[in-house]
């Protein structure tokens, strides 16, 4: 099996892994790490050769892109103190503590290696978290603290980690040099991602064609991270500052194509990369053990102890920094999304698994100092690093759905239902009055006009049923049973015509190009 081979696999893992997760309750990352372990055992599969500095590049802009497009600016800036507290100082926090620790237990191993340790073992992953999360039905302000959590965490985490590299390899730091470097890469990635995110808006605009705009978004979280690195900025922050002034400025109500294509295109990108990106993660593992050879005891100790004190250190956080944010949300005169029971922040606690970052980070340590000499303890880092990774998501990722289950942490239904019977009013509401704005300037029969209005009434009611009075609910579910059995027998009729205009193809002298016009015509045709 070669490399190309390898990938293959992993992609068909990707898709494959998603309904067996169903199946089982069990996560689509954490199935996908389990099966890069399993490729790693046999001796035929090949070790993973992809350099480390490509792999963050290469995966973590398009998995940013996918998840900040299930988010908003707004819901970011409504819960700043939350993911503040998660995101900054959380990851400071265990940074130091790891760092700590690991100076203390590991015999030489200097004081800048051990904060590159803590940066890049500090953070969640935003995949990983997402993902699980959104399997288990958990409240949104749960999921959406998650998600804040993630994104922003690796901003942090990398920064540190690169300014703990740089004087591991020196041999020399600068806290004052460290801060402003922290300062000028938020502000540099800032200015790029608004920066293209305003240029792509406008481009898009142009294009017009929705072809085209989906293959743009494509490229842009790419753009936005290379860019940004290449002007010292930081590129993870740049993505997000991109995709959140898209998700603001670039939807348009009315492209409805656009939309409902881009979303496919992005869930199936977000499947694969994100399956590779796991299976990647198992597939590495293979690496980091031969780095213990002969020494199994003394670093399975260190990895353990590491692991206690990332595990520790984010619960005692936790319920401190939960606390708080009660106090201080009760002095707000807006909603802010925080759990609200010691229950939602277990849940929250043990779904701090690690994942791509950390790997690509742990891969990405040099190899050599300065002065030529090898870089210190490397292999022991990367071993460590690996421990972490493992622990928390396999062992937390596979029992997280047991212990949301045990603890009873669920989404709470009434309150999506309320809000969903809201915007089913305020589009009912929408649509009447845009009706009496037509009928101000057209002269509409009077049936018509009727006609229109029920139909108004009725955007409402097929969103949320509960919006109309009992007879009103048992006429439209009347219907409805009507409008779904001729929905049926015309999706047989247009079935039909879509196997004779397909028929046709093979025909001698028929036109492919005129075949595949007439069936898109029929396949737009059957989304109505």
């Amino acid at each position: 099996m070669d490399q190309l081979a390898l990938l293959f696999v992993l992609l068909l893992g990707a898709v494959v892994s998603v309904p067996v997760g169903d199946r089982f309750g069990l996560p689509a990352p954490v199935l996908m790490t389990l099966l890069g372990i399993a490729l790693a055992l046999p001796d035929f599969v090949p070790n993973v050769d992809i350099p480390p500095d490509l792999i963050l590049p290469a995966l973590l802009p398009p998995l940013l892109y996918a998840a900040v497009r299930r988010t908003s600016w707004r819901q970011f800036a409504a819960n700043i103190r939350p993911i503040f507290l998660l995101a900054v100082a959380l990851v400071f926090v265990t940074t130091l503590a790891v760092a700590a620790v690991a100076h203390a237990i590991v015999p030489g191993l200097p004081l800048a290696a051990a904060v590159a340790l803590g940066a890049l073992v500090a953070p969640p992953d935003p995949v990983a978290a997402t993902a699980v999360a959104g399997q288990l039905g958990l409240p949104r302000r749960l999921v959406s603290i998650l998600e804040g959590e993630g994104l922003f965490n690796d901003v942090t985490a990398i920064v540190l980690y690169h300014v703990a590299i740089a004087a591991a390899v020196s041999g020399t730091f600068s806290p004052w040099a460290a801060g402003l470097d922290l300062v000028l890469s938020a502000v540099v990635a800032v200015a790029v991602g608004v920066a293209l995110g305003w240029a792509a808006n406008k481009l898009m605009s142009l294009l017009g064609d929705a072809t085209l705009q989906i293959g743009l978004t494509l490229l842009v979280p790419y753009a936005s991270y290379v860019l940004a690195e290449e002007l010292h900025g930081s590129g993870v922050l740049a993505v997000l500052t991109t995709a959140l002034f898209l998700a603001e400025y670039a939807l348009d109500a009315d492209d409805v194509l656009t939309r409902l294509t881009g979303s496919t295109v992005w869930d199936v990108v977000d499947t694969l990369v994100t399956g590779v990106a796991f299976g990647l993660i198992g597939l590495e593992l293979h690496n980091a053990i031969r780095t213990a050879a002969g020494r199994w005891g003394e670093m399975l100790g260190w990895s353990a102890t590491i692991v206690a004190v990332v595990v520790f250190v984010r619960l005692v956080w936790l319920l401190p920094a939960t606390w708080l944010t009660k106090r201080l949300h009760a002095k707000r005169d807006y909603d802010e999304e925080i759990p609200t029971s010691w229950r939602e922040t277990v849940v929250m606690w043990w779904a701090g698994m690690r994942g791509v970052a950390s790997v690509a980070l742990a891969l990405a340590i040099p190899l050599e100092m300065d002065d030529g000499s090898p870089f210190p303890d490397r292999d022991e880092i990367v071993f460590i690093a690996f421990g972490v990774i493992m622990a928390t998501l396999v062992l937390q990722g596979l029992t997280l759905p047991w212990l949301v289950k045990k603890l009873g942490v669920r989404a709470d239904e009434d309150v999506e239902k309320a809000f969903e019977k809201e915007l089913a009013i305020r589009a009912a509401k929408a649509a009447k009055t845009r009706l009496r704005e037509i009928e101000d300037v057209e002269e509409l029969p009077e049936e018509v006009s009727e006609q229109l209005l029920r139909r108004a009434h009725d955007i409402g009611v097929r969103i949320s049923p509960d919006m109309g009075d009992e007879e009103r609910r048992e006429a439209y579910e009347q219907r409805a049973r009507r409008l779904k059995r001729m929905r049926r027998i015309q999706a047989e009729m247009l079935s039909a015509a879509r196997h004779e205009v397909l028929a046709a193809r093979s025909e001698p002298g028929a036109d492919p190009e005129v075949v595949d016009r007439v069936l898109r015509h029929l396949d737009v045709r059957s989304l109505r």
